[in-house]
């Protein structure tokens, strides 16, 4: 699927404030940037950075009103689902770099849900029907609401209240497959039909050798879905990061099909 996927933010800084943006698609193997155009402020020239992985962060000194935006063009092929099965790997099979994703993080406390995880999830089959079962539970235990979490929430405080957004789904379902000890990471993104349109954040698991991307708030298809970078949870992924205060003046996200063949 050829996607077009575009982001203006416009911030105000009060001084001259060091930033690190994370609004770039990613170069993976599952997607392919056939065009792109990003701009800071104008005239100024950021820094570009690119992880092995392929994902991409600017970094540059902002200050007064100040306009990013960012456009790209992207071909997800026939991107890979979530196979019907698939196994849970033991922990000397994992390759190096998926093992920090087993461990708990700053919004992923994994090790104080293993008790609960076991005993909900663990009997659900193999590695896939596990994840399953967590998105199950997710989609019939937690509502969809705005202004229930904060950019400080845990997954913890979204067990709690059983409602939050993309980001605190998520969350919870890391936390709940990394109790389970199978690897699971957060992405960002750029993704179709999500209303409002805006940045999206899904997960990714470690199952048959591969990584798979699933949706917990199941809002966006997964072919859908713009890769931008990956992390152990929304701290390693933030669209911006500043290092000292801004205000937003307006934001605006949009994502539609190409209409290229």
């Amino acid at each position: 699927m050829k996607l077009i996927a575009s982001a203006q933010l416009v911030y105000g800084f009060s001084a001259p404030t060091q930033v690190i943006g994370l609004i770039q698609a990613s170069h993976s193997s599952d997607q392919s940037i056939l065009a792109e155009e990003l701009t800071v402020g104008g005239d100024v020239r950021p820094i570009a950075d690119e992880t092995p992985s392929g994902d991409r962060r600017f970094r540059a000194c902002l200050s007064g009103e100040t306009t990013i935006s960012y456009t790209a063009t992207v071909d997800n092929g026939v991107r890979q689902l979530l196979p019907a099965s698939g196994r849970q790997h033991a922990w000397n099979e994992l390759p190096a770099e998926a093992l920090p994703y087993l461990l708990p993080s700053r919004f992923c406390p994994s090790d104080r849900f293993q008790r609960f995880a076991r005993r909900e999830f663990a009997g659900a089959g193999d590695g896939v029907s596990r994840v399953m079962a967590v998105l199950d539970w997710i989609a019939s235990h937690v509502d969809y609401v705005a202004g229930v979490s904060t950019p400080e929430s845990t997954a913890a405080h979204t067990f709690t209240v059983r409602a939050g957004v993309c980001r605190d789904f998520t969350h919870l379902g890391i936390t709940f497959c990394r109790a389970l000890s199978i690897p699971a990471r957060a992405v960002s993104a750029y993704s179709l039909d999500v209303q409002p349109p805006d940045f999206h954040a899904v997960m990714e698991v470690y199952l048959e050798n591969a990584w798979w991307l699933v949706d917990p708030t199941r809002l966006a298809p997964v072919e859908g879905i713009i890769r931008i970078a990956h992390g152990r949870d929304s701290t390693d992924i933030a669209f911006l990061t500043t290092d000292s205060a801004c205000t937003v003046i307006s934001q605006t996200v949009q994502v539609r099909r190409s209409d290229a063949a």
